[in-house]
């Protein structure tokens, strides 16, 4: 099978270009080439930036794929320039959405690939559901052969998935835990959430591809274990070797103190603030035997080792260290004189 990816390398990506790699794909990685050195060398290379439409039509001409795979496709136009590009030279067309194009607010906690797509809070959201909406306009207008994929929040040995963090991602809530400070958790703690390891998302998508009951369909793919927020922090704790101390802090709150960068009216309020079980059912019919066997507690522990082991991954965030720390100061006080009064 020959293979396309634009990416490759990603959080998501990675799991699945190793093992398609080690099992003899015939795979070829569309990007700029940054991490291209931590993948197997049996991968096809191909250095490019894929907005540049000129240069990458001209790098592929005369090559045909049984699967192409955008993983970086965030607005209709790049969808667009993707139909250009790939029309009549792929077999199947899969696209990267996101599962937080599920209806929010949530309707129903149980979500299935039916469940209504709308999200006012979240642009990221709003365009993914616009790429999903022209991508299948092709599918019925041009027999343009997609698969939708919609991801919930993956994590692999790199990313430490968390419901806050700073614009520099999650390190400095772990530096928080160890040196024994507060952290902030949204609501009470309670609302359950799903973490998938990518390598449990990469059966579920290897299975998809060249399956001709995949084309035309949209599928997520995720685990089956539900975790409350307080699990999630105290099994990273406990990971730490280290006490859980959460300071919960109503979302909406959150949201609306949050420098706009940290972006929580969508991440949060548009997403992780919810309580979402979802339904693998639809893929698991269409893949038989698919199964997410990583238990979260395996995968993160895993992922804290990798990390506390690679100051490359250590990214300090002295202005959301310090922003917490406000947060609470300010709810504190408040408290103090509401006790005082």
């Amino acid at each position: 099978m020959r293979v396309l990816f634009i990416g490759g390398t990603g959080t998501i990506s990675t799991s699945i270009s190793r093992k398609l790699a080690e099992n003899g794909c015939d795979l070829y990685l569309l990007n700029r080439g940054t991490r291209n050195n931590q993948l197997p060398s049996n991968i096809n290379f191909i250095e490019a930036d894929i907005s540049d439409e000129a240069d990458v039509s001209k790098k592929l001409e005369g090559m045909t794929f049984d699967v192409v795979c955008d993983f970086i496709g965030f607005v209709p136009e790049q969808l667009e320039r993707d139909f250009r590009l790939f029309n009549n030279k792929t077999k199947q067309f899969i696209y990267i959405s996101s599962a937080s194009a599920y209806h929010k607010p949530v309707r129903n906690p149980i979500i299935t690939e039916g469940t209504s797509l709308a999200n006012p809070y979240w642009k990221y959201s709003r365009n993914k559901i616009a790429c999903e909406d022209f991508l299948m306009r092709m599918y019925r207008e041009h027999g343009f052969p997609v698969t939708i994929i919609r991801p919930s929040h993956t994590y692999c040995e790199r990313s430490v998935p968390l419901g806050i963090h700073g614009r520099h991602g999650s390190w400095q809530v772990i530096m928080r835990m160890l040196s024994g400070k507060p952290i902030i958790v949204h609501g009470d703690g309670t609302s359950l959430w799903t973490m998938t390891h990518s390598d449990d998302f990469a059966k579920g998508f290897i299975g998809l591809m060249g399956n001709p009951a995949a084309i035309g369909e949209a599928f997520h793919i995720t685990s089956d274990e539900s975790l409350t927020w307080n699990q999630v922090y105290e099994i990273i704790a406990n990971c730490l070797d280290v006490p859980y101390k959460p300071y919960y802090v109503a979302s909406d709150y959150l949201a609306k103190i949050a420098p706009d960068d940290y972006d929580l009216m969508g991440g949060l309020i548009g997403d992780k603030s919810n309580t979402v079980i979802f339904d693998n059912s639809k893929l698991k019919r269409v893949v038989p035997g698919y199964q997410a066997t990583i238990r979260f507690e395996q995968g993160i522990r895993k992922t804290l080792d990798y990390i506390l082991s690679h100051e490359e991954y250590q990214t300090l965030d002295e202005e959301f260290d310090r922003w917490c720390d406000k947060v609470i100061d300010v709810l504190e006080r408040a408290k103090k004189d509401i006790l005082l009064d």
